[in-house]
């Protein structure tokens, strides 16, 4: 079997360099990047795991090595801009041999492949810089082919050539329409493709092996992943929101490691020694240390550097912002702390809403995950970061502040701990089961809060979108099944999924991390009522427009999503009934958006972006796309009139600025921008109206008008204790 795979990777190995064009820039050298030894063994302990455990048990079979192959392709080049079918083709011999390269503790197959991927990198964006040397015809009616997920490889190398001609036509177009000329261009250009080069170049045999794991893993079902020791690190960050380190957020620029931002309260910040585009060009360990060259590194490895042991000392080598490349350095030393990453954390605001001359407070409050300190918890730290806590207060914060009435801002949160979504739950409901989870073998164990203490007795409103997701989809699930608030929205992603940590340095015995953790499915969650979050997500009781592609985004776009299925309902007592007054919000809210410009603006924006999309297409012909930047452009001036002739002399440029920014395409990718033009546009979209945040908590004080105003809905509506608390306000 060994044998086989070793021949399957040399054949491999031949087509890498006999492809070579000698147009390819000569500073990128292709490092062959091969396996190790205990990366084999964490495939190996990974299978075991997944074939024995896993919520949707599969063998490791000759079945499921045909899914890797293709998936593990399709992760490597999504958008078939890199191989062509005569690669596929050499590829053949490996479609059934991915479990043998698991099973027997062999992955040359999979890196030789990836080896290959990376010499087709390095000669397409060697054509793409050749290109740049000629002239692009701009008269011409022709288009790029831009979404390309769907479509066949490339039948020939001229075919490819052919799409790379169009694909840089685009890149150069776009730079033009936004005022560029040719010389800036093809500087921009350049860079941007030698750029994609440096970054293949800084892959490392950890990152092909997570690929190649997780192309096996997804393959099983959508949200089983393995994660490397460093992902691992990574994620335990994310779920307790803390760290230690310095208290910067780093960001790569130019082959630099350049501070976005410093985190307020961090060594970093409190040494006002540091600001916001400080280039830090070496990092030592101790203050007398000789700080190591960091110069072109990955961003990773240079925060694993600068990340050490709480009170340890850290000294930064600094090439201050307004200094040029030769300019003086500067070295800070700073001592190591905790850092509380508190932009994650749960914040409250509060709307004020009017009707008929009555005013309503509404507060909000903004949720990114379901975080929690797993380590303090346990180990009886009696502050340990949670979701839960940090709502509470929040919560009592709102009650002395007054608010009529509570939203909870679930958008974009991706969900985090399954604990912290029932504890949540129970806040507003108390005591009474929220969830219900059944197992491989179809056990069923319902998740309740036995002695909960409520926080919020008064109206409640949930804000979801397309990426609210698993805990999100739980705790909105549990509000709307309990007939306790509103959920206001898109419909959610459709995770109805539970996973659990893996980790195999544990199941080694290993006392070092080299074999990383495997995120596995072993539950599936199910509502109150019977049914499932799965696959249709949380429908909200009252919709909103949205961006979202649900064909491409969300858990109905996985071709192996587990499906939508019902239980028996858990033993629960709804305490509210929103039945009778959800009509009347509706018609409510559908009056107000219909005078209301912003989310009139919103809606043909959402409808021209699925024209857009659907169209797959985008020209290349220059009087064509001027046409349809002035008209965007046309567009955003008269948004601005109507705009400014309902805004004080005070509030005219921050609109204005803020829509530019959101609206015109510049050209450039992210890293090109300058610093302060990227935390520029950042402001605007902060500062930006947020359309649908302000209709929610219009639609929860168009609740609170009309229970204390009718009797006899407000009867139905509420439950006792949420009655009581009302009309005492």
């Amino acid at each position: 079997m060994k044998k086989t795979l070793l021949w399957i990777a040399l054949a491999f190995a031949a087509t890498t360099y006999a492809a070579a064009p000698a147009t390819a820039p000569e500073s990128f050298t292709p490092i062959v990047l091969k396996p190790l030894q205990q990366q084999a063994e964490a495939a190996n302990m990974t299978a075991q795991f997944l074939t024995r455990f896993h919520y949707k048990t599969m063998p490791l079979d000759d079945a499921m090595s045909e899914k890797i192959f293709d998936r593990y392709l399709k992760v490597l080049d999504p958008d078939k801009l890199f191989f062509v079918q005569a690669d596929i083709d050499k590829f053949a011999g490996a479609r059934t041999k991915m479990d043998d390269a698991i099973n027997s503790q062999d992955l040359t197959t999979p890196f030789a492949m990836f080896n290959v991927y990376e010499r087709r990198v390095k000669e397409r964006m060697g054509y793409a810089r050749d290109l740049l040397k000629q002239e692009f015809d701009f008269k011409q009616t022709e288009s790029y082919p831009y979404l390309r997920d769907k479509e066949p490889w490339p039948q020939s190398e001229n075919a490819m050539r052919d799409l790379w001609r169009q694909r840089v036509k685009n890149d150069w177009l776009r730079l033009r329409l936004a005022g560029k000329d040719d010389k800036a261009i093809r500087i921009t250009l350049e860079k941007r493709y030698d750029y994609a080069l440096t970054r293949m170049q800084k892959l490392k045999s950890e990152d092909v092996f997570q690929l190649f794991m997780n192309a096996y893993a997804m393959s099983i079902e959508p949200h089983t992943n393995y994660l490397g020791p460093k992902a691992s690190e990574d994620f335990d960050i994310s779920m307790k929101l803390s760290l230690v380190g310095i208290g910067a957020v780093l960001q790569e620029r130019d082959e630099l490691t350049t501070i976005r931002e410093l985190v307020p309260g961090g060594p970093a910040a409190q040494s006002g020694k540091l600001k916001v585009g400080d280039r830090i060009v070496g990092v030592g360990q101790g203050a007398n240390s000789t700080p190591t060259d960091v110069l072109g590194w990955r961003l990773d490895d240079v925060v694993a550097l600068i990340r050490g042991n709480k009170d340890s000392v850290v000294l930064l080598d600094i090439l201050p912002a307004d200094a040029g490349t030769d300019g003086k350095h500067q070295l800070v030393t700073l001592v190591r702390n905790k850092i509380t990453l508190e932009q994650q954390a749960a914040k409250k605001s509060i709307i004020e809403t009017k009707n008929a001359g009555v005013i309503r407070r509404i507060g909000v409050i903004s949720l990114p995950t379901f975080y929690q300190d797993f380590e303090a918890k346990r180990t009886g730290d009696k502050d340990f970061k949670s979701a839960t806590r940090d709502v509470a207060r929040l919560l009592a914060d709102l009650k002395k502040e007054k608010v009529d009435s509570v939203l909870i801002d679930l958008r974009n949160n991706g969900g985090g701990s399954l604990t912290e979504a029932v504890e949540l739950t129970s806040l507003f409901i108390g005591t009474g089961p929220v969830v219900q989870q059944r197992n491989s073998q179809g056990n069923i164990q319902v998740e309740s809060q036995k002695a909960a203490a409520i926080a919020w007795e008064g109206p409640l409103g949930v804000l979801i979108n397309r990426s609210s997701a698993s805990a999100s989809e739980i705790f909105a699930a549990a509000i709307q099944d309990y007939g306790r608030g509103l959920i206001i929205g898109e419909s959610s992603f459709g995770k109805g999924t539970v996973q659990t940590m893996v980790n195999l340095d544990q199941v080694a015995h290993s006392d070092q991390a080299k074999f990383g953790e495997l995120k596995m499915t072993v539950a599936q969650f199910f509502r109150v009522n019977g049914g499932t979050t799965q696959l249709r997500g949380v429908v909200p009781d009252i919709s909103f427009p949205s961006f979202s592609d649900t064909e491409n985004f969300g858990e109905s776009s996985y071709d192996n999503a587990l499906p939508w299925v019902q239980i028996k309902a858990a033993d629960y007592q709804a305490v509210g009934d929103l039945t009778d007054l959800l009509p009347l919000l509706q018609v409510r809210h559908e009056l107000r958006v219909a005078k209301d410009k912003e989310f009139q603006f919103l809606q043909e924006d959402v409808g021209e972006f699925k024209v857009q999309r659907n169209k797959k297409l985008i020209s290349l012909n220059e009087a064509e796309r001027r046409k349809e930047r002035d008209t965007q452009e046309s567009k955003i001036k008269k948004r601005e009139k109507l705009r400014l002739s309902d805004k004080t002399e005070g509030d005219k440029n921050i609109d204005k600025d803020a829509d530019k920014t959101a609206s015109q395409d510049d050209g450039l990718q992210a890293n090109e921008r300058s610093l302060s033009a990227e935390l520029a546009a950042e402001k605007a979209r902060k500062n930006a109206k947020d359309v649908l945040l302000d209709e929610a908590a219009h639609i929860l004080g168009d609740e609170v008008d009309l229970i204390k105003t009718n009797n006899k809905l407000a009867e139905r509506v509420l439950s006792g204790f949420i009655r009581k608390s009302v009309e005492t306000r």
